[in-house]
């Protein structure tokens, strides 16, 4: 687990509303700042139009290979920003933030976030777009790309 990052809850704090903490510690060093991800296929086409599920599942896919892209992992993440296009998605995207983080994090805190619900996303077939701030791996770590 990256050491840079550091999930928190602090001390008094009223109980996290889902799979995230109220903070994170960054240890200083370069940000990452990533666009919002979409249910985009290798192709350029929208994945499972309709399908929620498969647009979640598309999504964490491409920031998953976006972060290892610049040789980090889902523990460099400091902060998710999720936006969901009908509230009506919010108990879905609970569901599967609980069977997907456990196999992306190292521990069982995650990473703050945000989620907001929006008119629309720049296509009408997109239900689900997240972004997120990451710490870039210092440039001796190995794997390190950027």
């Amino acid at each position: 687990m990256s050491q840079s990052v550091k999930y928190v809850n602090p001390e008094g704090a009223c109980p996290a509303q889902g799979l995230y903490s109220h903070l994170a510690r960054v240890k200083a060093g370069e940000m990452i700042f990533v666009a919002g991800q979409l249910a985009v296929g290798a192709d350029g086409g929208v994945v499972g139009v309709g399908d929620f599920d498969a647009q979640f599942k598309q999504v964490f896919k491409n920031l998953g290979d976006v972060l290892k892209g610049v040789g980090c992992d889902f523990n460099d993440v400091a902060k998710f920003t999720t936006y969901l296009v009908a509230s009506q998605h919010i108990p879905g995207f609970m569901r599967c933030r609980a069977e997907l983080f456990p196999s992306l994090f190292a521990t069982d805190m995650y990473a703050p976030n945000t989620l907001l619900i929006v008119d629309r996303l720049v296509k009408e077939e997109f239900l689900i777009e997240v972004e997120a701030v990451v710490r870039a791996r210092d440039p001796d770590s190995a794997g390190d790309k950027a």
